[in-house]
């Protein structure tokens, strides 16, 4: 059996055998597709020569490719190639011809030649980065040079290549090319469904649990309700006070943020409700208080559970009345605000015990929200880190631009304790100790780095396929089945992630 050579027919594999005919020995072609049956001599039985599986491929988004120079040769060899490839091919022999197809018929790719009969390619390449910014342009030539090289790689060429060229440099550039372009495409939705689609700005997560509490803040914000949120410290409770607030009728107006532990009960009663001048020794002016500071607006109160009972009295009053009454003064204040009260504690048992009003409870608590703990919602780690790397990028001068896949194992595999604020402050020490382009685990707390397998995964160890499978599901999961998405943070080709999730039964069901 002879094979023909590749480069001659990219997605075929010719089998010459040997055939009498009319009584002599005589060589025939038949073309035969990669992965198909086929006689290796005549009489004996089928083989099967596999080849590359490239029907999930094909299934992409068939991509439009203009193949633009003036040897026909060139047109028909590019044409037979790029079309084996999945993309819908046409080719032109002038510029001009191209350009009027274009404004018409907008193509995703060009494969460009140098020099054309009516004007030159880095013409064309000016005017597709002027009104077509999304083509990926390749320039192909024959009269190459350097200069001409950097001309077209300073107007945005994907890549430049001389003439004469192998068929597999051509494929392997026009992958590359649709690659490049569907990452950018589903960054774009990506963009659009963080903007769009249940996410709210400020907050970060594509876990199920942070979902559904940005679809709880949507409904709640439009609502001018109060609203008790539940949550550990580092959890985001000001940002989620702060983005109920955004998105309410009440965004224009004043946001203010009070932290009810820790503090004296005078203090508290004279930071909230103000005072009158000579209202006790030392007050020698009228105070305004942040509850009138915050008149037709926001406030956020949090550890509301650990205020002490004479405020929570007064702090009813306000509720049920809308109106304060500074401390010394004898004038009650007409207030509209809406109260959002935060707390980590559980204040049903402490209304059970006492320590609560159930009256203020029930006044707070119109809705409730419980925003996760960050161990609840690994899948959106990756993204936070991701997040937190780019802003203390910014602070520190520095170019971190990823994380090693060993650190963000170490890290999925951690409690966090200290929840979202632990882990940007983790970050945040990574990249000012980050000596390369990548977080390795080393620029890890030094007890983080010596977390183990064991201790991160439990005792029961799981089998390589296994192990495998959940990654990957993992993955899908935190990209909501984004599969370009999830090839960049897995590291593998599409085609491959195909496979495990055929392999796995991870694919889509309809």
């Amino acid at each position: 059996m002879i094979k023909a050579r590749d480069n001659d027919y990219p997605q075929a594999t010719f089998v010459l055998p040997i055939s009498l005919l009319h009584g002599k020995p005589r060589m025939f072609y038949r073309k035969v597709p990669r992965g198909a049956a086929h006689f290796s001599r005549p009489g004996k039985p089928l083989h099967f020569m596999p080849g590359p599986d490239r029907s999930v491929e094909r299934a992409r988004m068939k991509m439009r490719l203009a193949i633009i120079d003036d040897e026909a040769t060139v047109r028909q060899q590019l044409s037979r190639t790029l079309t084996g490839e999945g993309f819908e091919v046409e080719s032109f022999a002038t510029g001009r011809e191209f350009l009027a197809r274009m404004a018409r018929f907008p193509f995703q790719m060009a494969f460009i030649d140098l020099k054309l009969p009516d004007m030159s390619g880095l013409e064309i390449l000016s005017i597709l980065v002027t009104g077509h910014e999304d083509v990926e342009s390749i320039i192909i030539t024959g009269h190459g040079s350097i200069e001409s090289a950097i001309e077209a790689m300073k107007l945005k060429a994907f890549h430049y290549v001389t003439k004469p060229f192998r068929l597999h440099d051509v494929r392997s550039l026009a992958r590359a090319a649709r690659e490049k372009m569907e990452l950018a495409r589903e960054n774009r939705s990506l963009k659009v469904a963080l903007s769009d689609n249940g996410f709210i700005s400020g907050f970060i997560g594509v876990s199920p649990s942070m979902q559904a509490v940005f679809a709880m803040i949507k409904k709640v914000a439009a609502v001018d309700c109060n609203v008790l949120l539940s949550a550990e410290t580092g959890t985001g409770k000001e940002m989620a006070a702060r983005a109920i607030r955004s998105l309410s009728p009440r965004r224009e107006k004043p946001f203010v943020s009070f932290n009810c532990g820790g503090f004296t009960e005078e203090l508290i009663c004279s930071e909230l409700f103000g005072h009158e001048k000579g209202a006790f020794t030392g007050a020698t002016a009228t105070k305004i208080g942040l509850l009138e500071t915050a008149d037709h607006g926001t406030v956020f109160l949090d550890e509301i559970g650990e205020m002490p009972a004479s405020m929570q009295v007064r702090l009813l009053h306000v509720l049920q009345e809308r109106c304060i009454l500074r401390v010394g003064g004898t004038k009650p204040i007409d207030l509209d605000v809406r109260i959002i009260a935060a707390t980590n504690r559980n204040l049903k048992k402490a209304v059970e015990s006492g320590e609560f009003r159930e009256d203020l409870y029930y006044r707070l608590n119109v809705v409730a929200i419980h925003l996760p703990r960050l161990a609840e919602k690994r899948d959106d780690i990756p993204l936070l880190a991701s997040h937190f790397i780019g802003k203390f990028n910014l602070a520190f001068g520095k170019k971190i631009e990823n994380i090693s896949r060993e650190a963000l194992a170490i890290l999925s595999g951690y409690d966090f304790p200290g929840n979202v604020r632990e882990l940007e402050n983790i970050i945040q020490r990574a990249v000012a100790l980050a000596e390369g382009p990548v977080i390795q685990a080393g620029d890890l707390p030094p007890d983080l780095q010596k977390l183990t397998f064991s201790t991160l995964q439990g005792e029961g160890l799981p089998t390589l396929e296994e192990m495998e499978r959940l990654h990957i599901q993992k993955v899908l999961n935190m990209t909501g089945g984004n599969v370009g998405l999830s090839c960049n943070i897995l590291g593998i080709p599409r085609t491959t992630l195909w496979r495990r999730m055929r392999k796995y039964g991870l694919e889509k069901k309809d």
